[in-house]
């Protein structure tokens, strides 16, 4: 019979589950995510720019190579596709448009296409795309109806469609109302399937005219959190890069909830992770013979017939004052189950209630869904506003899904925040605090210490204001992923060495010293009694007169009758594996392999008859 507690999910292991979730490798979603980029490939792409700065098209082959990699990173399995447009060259399934140059299909990115889009890179990548490609006419309704027929020989499902035009040109086809009419009505026919067509415009002389053609090819705003159309071109490479990844990243909520106001009145919001820890991919188990992935099924069985078992036949147990409470898979259900998901206001507290120590775990961030509730956005915004007028944070109830525990969190709003050229750095919405239980506070005995004096506070003062900095957490990349991906990186692109990392959290002991000067030495002087180095080694410990080293603990002996009452009284969970194993082979009873449950199963069965 299985233990109860090994299917009564704990708090640790519900955190693992919505982590798991957050970051997208155990999201169920009902298809795949598809990426084209439809590039330019007319002669102005490739003018370099003043001071030997990059083409435009070496920049978008630069921040297409960035997207090939991170998603064969974080979703390997989501299919990106590489189009040119306004080559002389033509190559397109059955080749049935001309000036129209499909670099890469829609698949699943790899290591080939890495190495294919660095071919294009830099001067010899230049020379590359004109001996390959070239530059010839160019018909925009041409290439959007190519990338509908990529579209539409893909069999499998997708979840998500988007197409990306970079370009340097605002009128492409240079007034020819024939080929923009064309262009247009392609592009309402690829919206009206569901692909979302984003225009990522590059300088040119003269500046980029977005209202000239594009305004009517790109696609509306799915939202207010999107990124919208800038009227201001990428000169930069990094502002590209920004832009495209506001576009390509996934905004998947992690839960779908109704915001309880009070009786009736119900606001649709959705839960969002804005952070989540980066980790290694798990490794996956390969067969020896093929290198095909293997998969592995788990099987229950009787213990004394052999005979398999269903999830039917298997029932639930605790052991609770010396007897099994035997519970039926349903019944643990309803147990689980203390009401349906949502979030329920239950009042209104001042922000300096909320403590540091309150932070129990990583927040997430609540944004209203007008999709499923007309006039949550409204409801919300009014919420938002109120609450940070007031200087006050919501309290509620939070089940965030079915059969979790509910849960204490607090609200607390986030308003909007724009830069100099009017882009979102930070959304309107409330940030979800999670708080704690009263028996998740701990009550800690702190040794007592010696009390600093005013003379040596002042001076770790004067050594904190020395040492201040502005912290971006976007500055700090973990050194650990950076490298173990670099290496994976050299091994499927055949590079002979890793490309090097900078490790950025390594502390710059240099520039401190010069900023510090004397103010370590006279804090050292402060603190520390004449003569004592805090840098020195403590001296070895000395052994024993014998030479040999310290002594094993002799093995705890617990009497037949010692066992009995512990069996009476139920304690036998107190006492520790060694000791039970050393109790069970008193009787004969064998403790290879078993866990501690286990033994104490094997004692209550052999000393309770």
């Amino acid at each position: 019979m299985a233990e109860w507690n090994e299917f009564y999910r704990n708090e640790d292991e519900e955190e693992e589950q919505e982590e798991g979730e957050q970051t997208g490798g155990e999201y169920k979603s009902t298809g795949r995510d598809s990426l084209v980029f439809l590039v330019d490939a007319s002669k102005e792409m490739f003018i370099k720019g003043e001071d030997g700065e990059p083409s435009n098209f070496d920049m978008t082959m630069q921040v297409v190579r960035t997207v090939y990699t991170s998603k064969i990173i974080s979703s390997h399995r989501d299919l990106v596709a590489l189009v040119f447009y306004g080559t002389e060259h033509s190559k397109n399934p059955r080749n049935s448009f001309k000036h129209v140059y499909v670099y890469h299909d829609l698949d699943e990115p790899g290591a080939k296409r890495v190495q294919e889009v660095d071919a294009l890179r830099g001067e010899k990548g230049a020379q590359e795309a004109a001996k390959l490609m070239g530059s010839g006419e160019t018909s925009l309704g041409d290439a959007l109806w190519c990338c509908a027929n990529l579209y539409s020989d893909i069999k499998l499902r997708l979840s998500h469609r988007r197409l990306m035009i970079f370009t340097c040109r605002d009128e492409p086809h240079q007034g020819d109302s024939v080929k923009d009419r064309q262009a247009r009505t392609k592009s309402s026919d690829l919206k009206e399937t569901g692909v979302v067509i984003d225009l990522m415009h590059l300088m040119k002389p003269g500046g980029f005219d977005v209202s000239l053609f594009f305004r009517d090819i790109v696609s509306p705003l799915e939202d207010e959190s999107e990124l919208g159309l800038q009227l201001k071109p990428c000169d930069k490479l990094e502002d590209l890069q920004k832009r495209v990844r506001a576009k390509e990243q996934k905004k998947r909520a992690m839960a779908r909830l109704n915001l309880c106001l009070g009786e009736g009145l119900n606001v649709a919001v959705g839960m969002y992770a804005t952070a989540v820890t980066a980790r290694k991919p798990s490794a996956i188990k390969l067969y020896r013979e093929t290198n095909e992935p293997v998969r592995s099924k788990t099987r229950t069985f009787h213990t004394q017939t052999g005979s398999l078992l269903l999830p039917s036949e298997i029932k639930k147990a605790q052991v609770y004052g010396n007897k099994q409470i035997v519970m039926e898979r349903d019944e643990v259900d309803a147990i689980k189950k203390f009401d349906d998901p949502g979030l329920f206001l239950i009042g209104f507290k001042p922000m300096d209630k909320l403590k540091l120590q309150h932070h129990i775990r990583p927040a997430v961030f609540l944004y209203p869904e007008e999709g499923e509730v007309k006039g949550s956005a409204c409801l919300f915004s009014a919420l938002l506003k109120k609450c940070s007028e007031k200087n006050v944070f919501a309290l509620c109830r939070c089940i965030s899904r079915r059969n979790y525990p509910p849960r204490f969190v607090a609200l607390v709003p986030q308003n909007e925040e724009v830069d100099e050229a009017k882009v979102q750095i930070t959304p309107p919405g409330f940030n979800v605090i999670y708080l704690p239980f009263a028996d998740d506070i701990r009550t800690l005995d702190t040794p007592p210490c010696p009390v600093a004096s005013e003379e040596q506070v002042d001076k770790m003062k004067e050594i904190i204001s020395k040492l201040r900095f502005k912290y971006r957490y976007d500055a700090f990349e973990n050194p650990v992923i950076q490298q173990h991906y670099r290496n994976l990186e050299a091994l499927a692109l055949d590079m002979m060495v890793p490309e090097e990392m900078e490790d950025l959290i390594m502390p710059k002991v240099d520039q401190i010293d010069r900023r510090l000067g004397p103010l370590v030495q006279e804090f050292k002087d402060l603190v520390y009694p004449a003569g004592y180095s805090p840098d020195s080694k403590p001296a070895p410990k000395r052994k024993a007169a014998d030479g040999g080293g310290t002594e094993k603990k002799p093995k705890v002996e617990v009497t037949e009758d010692e066992l009995k009452a512990h069996v009476q009284k139920g304690t036998l969970a107190k006492l520790t594996v060694p000791v039970l194993k050393e109790a069970c082979k008193q009787f004969g009873i064998p403790t290879t392999g078993s866990k501690k449950q286990e033994l104490i199963d094997a004692l209550i069965a052999r000393l309770g008859s």
